[in-house]
């Protein structure tokens, strides 16, 4: 849960986006069953808890562990790893700089990314101005972590990797140690 309203909570389910859920409505398995000022009480698939802000409820789906990814840099100090999104293998590079999850033309092709309803954009890269198109990628897995719903841009022309950008990051807890980036998921 990360926010309370009379009557409402602001709850984060699967890893999706916030969404505000009124006292008796049911969101994707998640009945919210009263709120007072400092916490919410939920039913998830019959088991009622209370969560506080900011306290994650489990299912009992993921086995509740911390979801935690490791990436060591490479010999040019960059962050690589593969990845999914929407089930397709796509091999990502780390980039704080990139506003979202970034994609070349041929890894949204594989990753069955319409652009029929996308919102076209034109994004400054490294090597200048471009088109592309902001979509909602359904899901985007790096190692144990799934995050649902999140915001990518598809670009015009193929990319020599896609980038891991802070739609994705903004919801990791991020540690660098030297050599290592830690990413724990906050929601």
């Amino acid at each position: 849960m990360v926010g309370l309203f009379p009557g409402k909570a602001v709850l984060v389910i699967d890893g999706g986006a916030p969404r505000t859920v009124a006292v008796g409505a049911s969101v994707a398995g998640v009945r919210l069953l009263a709120v007072d000022q400092d916490s919410a009480t939920v039913d998830i698939g019959g088991k009622r808890q209370r969560l506080a802000i900011g306290q994650h409820a489990h299912s009992g789906g993921d086995g509740g562990g911390p979801q935690v990814i490791s990436l060591t840099a490479d010999a040019r100090g960059h962050f690589i790893t593969t990845g999914t999104v929407n089930g397709a293998t796509i091999r990502f590079m780390v980039d704080t700089g990139a506003t979202s999850v970034a994609l070349g033309a041929s890894d949204a092709r594989r990753a069955n990314i319409s652009l029929s309803n996308a919102r076209p954009i034109l994004v400054q890269t490294a090597n200048g101005i471009v088109q592309a198109w902001v979509v909602t990628l359904s899901s985007v897995r790096v190692g144990d972590v799934t995050l649902n719903e999140v915001e990518g841009t598809v670009h015009q022309h193929d990319m020599p990797m896609a980038l891991l950008g802070m739609s994705f990051l903004n919801r990791m807890e991020m540690k660098r140690d030297g050599q290592s980036l830690t990413l724990r998921k906050r929601y």
